[in-house]
């Protein structure tokens, strides 16, 4: 077993952590990155196949390295883990990969220990945790009532249409990942049924360039509707369970495609899942889109935590733990923070702030 000392741990190689080590580099040479996954950028490969932003380039793009799609192209899932890869290449980020931190602990004095997968102990002035905002995925407790017969998966584990058995496919959640995974279904010749309240659309096709430029508009105002103004703490309180307006798909096209819309899925009747007006499903394959959540249960500092669970945290700096940063959460500052065109300003604030509130570790 080896043990290093960095200034600064950051758990989590994505964009939020890649992010992270662009600025932190700016400052000290002595951190380091974790990720468990065996190559960066392997938690977009592992979303399913067809999967497109609706980020436009510009916000996209790291500091100092573009991505390598068109002006107004979109990228898919896996052309952004592969741009992750090339950028902590083409600036030398001190990834350690397919290294997973098992546990964090606070030291005596107030550092960081950090066990990883690999049998070697980190300790840290200070930590980063960019570990993404989807990684426990939620489903109802109805799930576990219905026929075992019916095969069932969560949108963080589909990957394309050969995961659904023979007939009709129910999605239970109407927003973005819902409408593409309902609209692919339909089109590999499943009957399709949609249920979830609507989340409401943008109404402009951002396949379009007039589209395009519309959306940095609305990104703009995204990233200005904060926790400092009312009207993000409203939008904070009103978001919670609740989907994203949809980007890219409408209502026209889960009509063109066939797709039946229905309520919500209310219980569970012989086996079936029940939508609210009592009618019964009898699907194949149940879809849950249903949400998720960061997950957390390997830092060993209840500090960080409220009663509920949450990251007791003030723009990403935990509150009763000087020196722990968190980056990508949900509405950590803005509505835009667990997204690619939030987290830049999120993550340079961060390491700007944890670096100003405890003395960096001089090289010897």
């Amino acid at each position: 077993m080896t043990e290093s000392t960095p200034d600064l741990a950051i758990v989590g190689a994505g964009a939020a952590g890649l992010y992270c080590a662009h600025y932190a580099a700016q400052r000290t040479t002595a951190f380091e990155v974790f990720d468990e996954h065996a190559r960066i950028g392997d938690s977009w490969r592992e979303r399913y196949r067809s999967l497109r932003l609706f980020t436009p380039r510009p916000w996209v793009s790291l500091p100092g390295l573009r991505i390598d799609v068109g002006r107004f192209e979109y990228p898919t899932g896996a052309q952004l883990a592969d741009y992750l890869e090339r950028y902590a290449a083409a600036f030398e980020l001190p990834v350690r990969a397919a290294t997973r931190v098992d546990r964090m602990s606070l030291e005596p004095g107030g550092r960081f220990r950090l066990h990883l997968s690999t049998g070697d102990d980190v300790v840290a002035e200070r930590v980063i945790v960019s570990t993404g905002a989807h990684r426990r995925p939620l489903t109802p407790a109805v799930a576990e009532r219905l026929d075992s017969g019916i095969r069932q998966l969560h949108s963080l584990d589909y990957r394309g249409p050969e995961d659904l058995a023979p007939g009709r496919v129910l999605v239970v959640g109407a927003a973005n990942s819902g409408t593409d995974i309902a609209l692919e279904a339909a089109a590999s010749g499943h009957e399709t049924v949609l249920a979830g309240r609507h989340p409401g659309q943008v109404p402009a096709r951002i396949d379009t360039p007039i589209g395009n430029l519309m959306s940095g508009i609305f990104i703009r105002k995204l990233r200005s509707t904060t926790i400092d103004t009312e009207r993000g703490r409203r939008l904070q309180d009103e978001q919670r369970g609740h989907g994203v307006n949809l980007v890219r798909n409408h209502l026209a096209d889960l009509t063109r495609a066939g797709v039946r819309r229905v309520g919500r899925v209310g219980g569970e009747k012989d086996g079936k899942p029940m939508l609210e007006d009592g009618e019964a499903v009898d699907a194949a394959t149940v879809v849950w889109c249903t949400g998720s959540l960061p997950q957390h249960d390997w830092i060993d500092i209840p500090e960080a935590f409220g009663p509920d669970g949450s990251v007791r945290q003030q723009r990403g700096l935990a509150d009763a733990v000087p020196g722990l940063g968190f980056v990508g959460l949900p509405f950590q500052y803005s509505i835009a923070s667990p997204t690619l065109m939030g987290m830049g300003p999120d993550a340079e604030y961060v390491v700007e702030h944890l670096f100003a509130r405890r003395p960096a570790t001089q090289p010897a």
